[in-house]
């Protein structure tokens, strides 16, 4: 079977997605894409799915390329722009594209997204992908996917966009190679696209001093960003370098050389292209699966209560894989008995994809790859975003490391490093496992990509799903350490964020205690404390050991723990009240138990020096009561004696007991109601919870059904510019022609008229809607209903004339009147004035009977005869190469003898009757060529010859025959009605003259 050429083309391929306010920026585009560009273009827009979409009509307007409608299964072929249909989500797979009929709601339906990630695994570095005008962040994931496939990424800038959304959120990315407007990326497109193809990797290869041109490229991006490349996959390498040359249009690597060392951007860039990786949320979701269900519970399980689970993810990039990791272990956690502690490491060289993954905030995008419940249960929606919660977030550390050289972390029970190994070269890959094999704990877990293996190294890791690459560490039976190539630097990993913070902090606590130390002793404070919102003791001012002492067992600097007896409940309450108020609460307290005697005081709690570092900080002051007051006191005090005072203080203690007794009661029935409160403002909690993400989604939907809008708006609008085009040209055809033309409807009312019917019938534009029947005309016993009713039942034209009272003559035509969808609608009345036709034809048949009077009455013999079938045939023995005809002729008289035949004479006058003796015209018509020619054939070869010769007139002398058979002589002579060029024989007026 013979393959199409096309099949094994390779050419480009462009997937463009645009959303509101896209219509504009996609005619831009492709007003200044010139034709036969060896390009095929795939436009991906949010769409009504219950609207019929008319932008393949649209965009056909701008571009002498084929735009078509995508159907099922359609093979994409160069100079050709394909459209998605509304309802439909769209991939490409071997070069045919797919459609799918939604399903999703439309909020969570990304449909460039989604195409974009299917293009840039289909095509790899020969995709290219564009964002135009729109709302929201749909296409920057793809883009992403795009770039990392090596291809080529174009973006809107956002002055030139009418929402700026979706450019936005794609320039975020970082990945665009241009940011244009749309009527300037063809040109850079095209420049991209016919770059010498010759430059490829085995041509980079091959260069000349190859290698150590790489070297010195190594050297730049080393000093300029500290990232070292030279132990990298040359094959990677190379693709990145060729990309960055395509886009410059340098073709020599010496000269990318000079081109870098005169340009800090571009090595920045360039490793940053360098630094690319695909990531996503549960990349190959099927080995997540078999991590979550076959892997981690038997490793979880064996772990014991309040055991801390250390995971690292080496080359995280921007987070997905270290929070995929968290996800499933979470999950994971939640079918476990006991509890155990969680801390992900998270680390990579690319500064900027780690401050991404600290913030834990991504696109909208990611619905690809996450489930809706665990969106739901992990994610908490932000707009166009969904932000991680802080439940995984704190499970997490992300810093910036260079795996190479950097310190490790260690006693790891999981390392997660996918899709990282494959950009090492084997001697890195060598170094690198066993690093890993050291940090994990025995029976430690390796998660890699699908691509990559142990290698030589196999001998520390057991195989548990070979697919899928996880491994298991093996007992360590030979010194692994040895093979570690550590840093110099053997401290501990630190965040450098965490470690600037924490001694700001502790600067800042400094500051705040010498503050207070300073103002404390240049004043005359009483004995006093500083504590911290726990209610910690961090200063003491004076001597406190009368009201405080330490605490039985465990050192405690709590001061609620070493109040003395008697001040631990108004020292609570005092320190709750003045954390609450944030105002000074004094307090008078009796009977403090201090070396067995009691001792009373005043107690003030106050709020001091409010900080950002250290919030909450009261200052608790001690004063001792008098002790004049103490006596007066104990002197005022009466000591019950007689029975009766002790019954009666009998009573009211029994009073007090039932009166503490209903209050506690009380109390306990209030503490039921407040619960049972609190459960019900759980319940209203959730409910509104709920609710609020019911109208987070159908704020999804509204903001999807109104980019959908915007989009038929802009369709509808521009159909209603050519609708009203078409009216602008209808309306001065309308009062330009001279042809009156009634359209009516199907009940036979009148729906537009041309100005010149008013000639007719008396309309005004207010009649447009009444039926014609209520108008009279000038037209004479004519039913202009009835002749259009029957019109209707019977679908076939009606063709009459009319005379009016004016003495006009009109030629009325109606027909049925058809929609585009063929469905008839009314009929079309047109009224032709034939007034002057009429008048010539009456003038061209006056004057026919006057020529045929002075034709037949002529004394002269005479008719008309026909020679254009015999100037048919001389043509053609002109064209078979006869260029002698008398010769001709007289070699072939049966040539002659069917010339003759074919002479037709058309009408004969009375003279040639009576020359002839005829008393039939027919009969004499039929037998006058053979009369002519019977006697003799030079005469009629001498009118053959003067037809030959394109002669306009002829005479010739006859020997012929009447019908009788009596002989004569005459002279025959005619004349052709035209004078100049074309001749026209089919008309030839012939005179005969008998000869004495």
């Amino acid at each position: 079977m013979k393959m199409n050429p096309l099949e094994h083309k390779d050419f480009p391929i462009v997937g463009i997605g645009a959303s509101a306010g896209g219509l504009e920026a996609l005619q831009q585009f492709f007003k200044a894409m010139p034709p036969d560009q060896e390009l095929a273009f795939i436009v991906v827009v949010h769409l009504d799915p219950s609207h019929v979409s008319l932008l393949p009509e649209l965009l056909q307007k701008q571009t002498e390329i084929k735009v078509v409608q995508i159907t099922d299964g359609m093979r994409v072929e160069p100079n050709t722009i394909y459209v998605i249909p509304p309802n439909n989500s769209l991939s490409i797979v071997d070069k045919k594209l797919q459609l799918t009929e939604l399903e999703l709601p439309r909020a969570s339906h990304l449909p460039i997204d989604f195409f974009l990630r299917s293009l840039a695994q289909d095509q790899g570095e020969k995709a290219v992908g564009i964002i135009l005008s729109g709302t929201g962040s749909d296409g920057s994931l793809g883009l992403k996917e795009i770039k990392a496939a090596n291809g080529l990424v174009i973006v809107q800038e956002e002055a030139s966009a009418k929402y700026n959304g979706m450019p936005k959120n794609a320039i975020n990315t970082g990945v665009a190679d241009y940011i244009l407007s749309p009527g300037e990326m063809p040109a850079k497109l095209i420049r991209y696209i016919q770059y010498p193809r010759s430059i490829k990797v085995p041509a980079i290869n091959h260069q000349e001093n190859t290698e150590g041109l790489l070297q010195k490229i190594f050297i730049l991006i080393r000093n300029q960003t500290g990232h070292d490349f030279s132990f990298y996959k040359r094959n990677t390498i190379y693709r990145r370098i060729q990309r960055r040359m395509q886009l410059h249009r340098i073709e020599a690597m010496a000269d990318y050389l000079i081109f870098l060392q005169k340009n800090d951007q571009e090595v920045a860039s360039l490793a940053k292209e360098l630094l690319i990786g695909v990531t996503c949320f549960f990349r190959d979701a099927e080995a997540y699966d078999i991590l979550q269900h076959k892997i981690l519970p038997p490793l979880l399980n064996e772990k014991p209560n309040d055991y801390t689970l250390r995971v690292w993810v080496p080359g995280c990039s921007t987070g997905e894989e270290a929070y995929s990791m968290a996800i499933i272990v979470q999950e994971c956690l939640d079918n476990i008995k006991h509890h155990i502690n969680v801390q992900i490491f998270g680390t990579d060289i690319n500064e900027s994809a780690i401050e991404a993954a600290r913030r834990g905030l991504y696109l909208s995008g990611i619905t690809f790859d996450v489930s809706a419940e665990r969106l739901k249960r992990f994610f908490i929606k932000e707009d166009e975003s969904y932000r991680i919660k802080k439940s995984i977030r704190e499970t997490l550390v992300f810093a910036t490391q260079n795996v190479i050289k950097d310190p490790s972390f260690t006693k790891l029970d999981i390392i997660s490093c996918r899709n990282l190994l494959i950009y090492f070269g084997p001697e890195l890959q060598k170094k690198i496992l066993p690093v890993f094999h050291y940090s994990l704990n025995e029976g430690g877990i390796m998660f890699l990509g699908p691509s990559e293996t142990t290698g030589q190294t196999d001998r520390f890791f057991t195989v548990l799903d070979k697919k899928w690459k996880i491994f298991r560490k093996k007992l360590s039976t030979d010194a692994a350490a040895r093979m570690l190539h550590l840093h110099e630097t053997t401290h501990p990993f630190i965040n450098d964020d965490v470690k600037k913070i924490s001694v700001i902090q502790k600067a800042e606590e400094l500051s705040m205690m010498q503050l207070v130390e300073a103002i404390l002793r240049h004043s005359s404070a009483p004995p006093c404390v500083i504590i911290d919102a726990n209610s910690n003791i961090i200063y003491v001012h004076g001597r406190l050991g009368r009201y405080l002492e330490p605490a039985e067992g465990k050192i405690s600097v709590n001061i609620v723990e070493m109040a003395r007896h008697g001040l631990k409940v108004e020292l609570i309450s005092a320190i709750r009240q003045a954390a609450l108020s944030k105002k000074k609460v004094h307090k008078k307290v009796y009977s403090i138990q201090q070396d067995g005697s009691q001792i009373s005081l005043k107690m003030t709690v106050s709020p001091i020096l409010e900080q950002v570092s250290t919030p909450g900080l009261l200052m608790v002051t001690f004063e001792d009561t008098p002790p004049e007051t103490v006596l007066k006191q104990k002197k005022s005090r009466h000591i019950p004696s007689t029975t009766e005072e002790i019954e009666i203080l009998q009573q009211q203690l029994d009073f007090t007991k039932e009166n503490l007794q209903t209050t506690i009661e009380e109390l306990e029935t209030s503490n039921e109601e407040l619960k049972s409160t609190n459960e019900e403002l759980q319940s209203t909690n959730e409910e509104l919870q709920s609710t609020n993400e019911e109208l987070e989604t159908s704020k999804e939907e509204l903001q999807s059904l109104n980019e959908e809008a915007m989009t038929v708006n802009t369709e509808l609008q521009s159909r209603i510019d050519e609708l009203q085009s078409a009216n602008d040209d209808m309306k001065n055809l309308f009062d330009s022609t001279l042809v009156a033309t009634l359209f009516l409807d199907t009940y036979f009312c009148i729906r537009r008229y041309t100005p010149k019917v008013k000639d007719i019938i008396n309309l005004e534009a207010t009649d447009i809607g009444r039926p014609l029947a209520h108008f009279t005309s000038a037209l004479q016993s004519m039913d202009l209903t009835a002749m259009s009713s029957q019109v209707l039942k019977t679908l076939e034209k009606h063709e009459s004339e009319f005379i009016d009272t004016k003495g006009r003559c009109f030629f009325i035509r109606i027909l049925p009147f058809r929609t585009t969808n063929n469905v008839i609608d009314g009929v079309v009345i047109s009224f032709e004035d034939i007034t002057l036709r009429k008048k010539a034809e009456q003038m061209v048949i006056s004057s026919e009977k006057r020529y045929k009077r002075l034709f037949d009455f002529s004394p002269v013999p005479m008719w008309e005869q026909d020679f254009s079938k015999v100037e048919l045939a001389l043509q053609k023995l002109r064209q078979l190469g006869v260029t002698d005809l008398t010769d001709y002729l007289l070699k072939h008289p049966q040539e002659l003898e069917k010339l003759s035949s074919s002479v037709r004479v058309l009408y004969i006058n009375n003279a040639a009757m009576a020359l002839f003796k005829a008393d039939d015209k027919e009969k004499l018509a039929f037998s006058l060529p053979e009369l002519l020619v019977k006697r003799s054939l030079d005469s009629f070869i001498t009118q053959l010859q003067a037809i030959w010769d394109r002669r306009n007139k002829i005479s010739v002398e006859c020997p012929c025959e009447d019908l009788e058979g009596g002989a004569m002589a005459v002279r025959i002579e005619w004349v052709t009605t035209d004078e100049k060029e074309p001749l026209n024989y089919s008309n030839v007026i012939v005179v005969v003259t008998k000869l004495i």
